[in-house]
């Protein structure tokens, strides 16, 4: 059975190159989010085996997101989108419970490395 993969992002494109990657490699998308609060409800409704979660999106941060993810299931596997430079909002998002970053622009061997490392 393939992992369920829940992507986050605001930006339309990323989501689908996340999809496109996630897909070629053999991986389920359950849903899309596209900010922070569309994000924790789905992960309540789909309950997926990972998210890939955008830093910086209106409404409700990556972080912020993150936190009220793993504040309900403390085994929520969650890898974190950054944009260079976002050091050290990717170091809080670790510290809160984040599982690996990856950094875009995506790089599909990257994307694919965190996720296996985290879920196989």
């Amino acid at each position: 059975m393939s992992k369920r993969v829940l992507i986050v992002d605001d930006a339309a494109f990323m989501r689908m190159m996340v999809k496109d990657i996630l897909t070629k490699n053999g991986y389920e998308v359950v849903g899309e989010a596209q900010d922070g609060v569309e994000a924790v409800e789905k992960y309540d409704e789909l309950k997926p085996d990972l998210v890939t979660m955008d830093i910086t999106m209106p409404e409700m941060d990556g972080i912020a997101a993150l936190k009220e993810i793993k504040g309900k299931d403390s085994e929520a596997n969650i890898i974190m989108c950054s944009a260079m430079g976002q050091q050290a909002m990717v170091i809080d998002a670790i510290q809160a419970g984040a599982r690996d970053f990856i950094v875009k622009p995506f790089q599909a061997d990257r994307v694919i490395e965190a996720i296996s490392k985290v879920i196989g």
